[in-house]
């Protein structure tokens, strides 16, 4: 039966379609005949405990340059619809936590994908201390002295803000590295909150595995290895995508977290492995299912629909 869904994005007119996983979802899911509406979250609107977004019905085609069809601005009641993807890129900050507030007054009626109370209860950096037994040495924190003594046991670090997305200020320190108490003033006055460090993992130069987790259970990777100056393997800072296999390590991780996910009404979920190490959960708007397509893996956009299908 065909469903009326709701995406709440960034503007539709200058994402790169080739890599753009909230696109191919809507692709999948016009191929199913269910009807899309996009609307940017600065539109939402709650009033009378009714739910209000302006936005567009929206045609999609696989074109470069030429892949969306906008009708005439409209208001409409959320709640109104089967489902909503709220895809938003972070970084994770109120206005993004203040977005989970408002979609709450239409889930579960309106089934929103991730759950909001729970995206809203799983920052990416926090939530994965959760599975500490998969991780590398971690600490959190903002105490230059608890930093310093981190750096000292561990020599090489990595040190990045709590709630950075997408590489930004992520450095390697290493133990005869100067700039050690500068950056960590900088980091006081740049941010309130704390900042996270992790033992640096010499395997991020094989690789940062993204590992693709649908409605608890793993269905593709994608290696990203960093350019030879990076030590950030983000693609849009150069890293370079690369077919992967899971690991007997990575289904460990998997097995172990996957219900947990699965429970939390996350049915769209990246996580990111180096090495045999668990370094973040991405639940808000995770990345790589083109990719692993491209690469003849599976087809993520369709598993994820029939996901969210069977809960509709």
């Amino acid at each position: 039966m065909p469903l009326k869904i709701a995406v709440q994005m960034d503007p539709i007119e200058t994402i790169n379609i080739r890599g753009d996983s909230t696109f191919a979802m809507m692709i999948e899911a016009q191929a199913r005949g269910h009807a899309l509406f996009y609307y940017r979250v600065s539109t939402l609107a709650l009033s009378g405990g009714t739910l209000w977004a302006t936005g567009q019905d929206t045609k999609v085609r696989d074109e470069p340059g030429n892949h969306a069809s906008l009708g005439e601005f409209r208001r409409a009641d959320l709640s109104s619809f089967d489902a909503l993807l709220m895809r938003q890129d972070p970084p994770f900050d109120m206005g993004y936590i203040t977005a989970t507030h408002l979609l709450e007054a239409i889930h579960p009626k309106t089934l929103v994908v991730n759950d909001p109370a729970e995206v809203r209860n799983a920052p990416e950096k926090l939530f994965v201390m959760r599975y500490r037994q998969f991780m590398p040495e971690t600490l959190i924190t903002r105490d230059p002295l608890e930093l310093a003594a981190f750096r000292r046991a561990h020599g090489d670090i990595i040190l990045k803000p709590l709630y950075g997305n997408g590489g930004a200020g992520v450095f390697r320190l290493g133990e005869e590295d100067q700039n050690f108490g500068a950056l960590v003033e900088l980091f006081g006055q740049a941010f309130r909150e704390p900042y996270i460090a992790q033992r640096y993992l010499p395997d991020v130069r094989k690789g940062d595995k993204r590992i693709i987790i649908v409605d608890g259970k793993p269905v593709g990777a994608i290696n990203r290895v960093p350019a030879a100056n990076e030590n950030r393997s983000n693609m849009h800072v150069g890293g370079r995508p690369e077919p992967s296999e899971l690991t007997r390590r990575d289904h460990e991780i998997c097995e172990a977290i996957g219900p947990d996910l699965r429970d939390r009404g996350l049915i769209f979920v990246g996580i990111d492995v180096i090495g045999d190490y668990l370094t973040e959960i991405n639940v808000t708007s995770p990345t790589g299912i083109r990719e692993v397509n491209r690469f003849g893996g599976a087809d993520i956009a369709a598993l994820i629909w029939d996901a969210i299908e069977k809960r509709r």
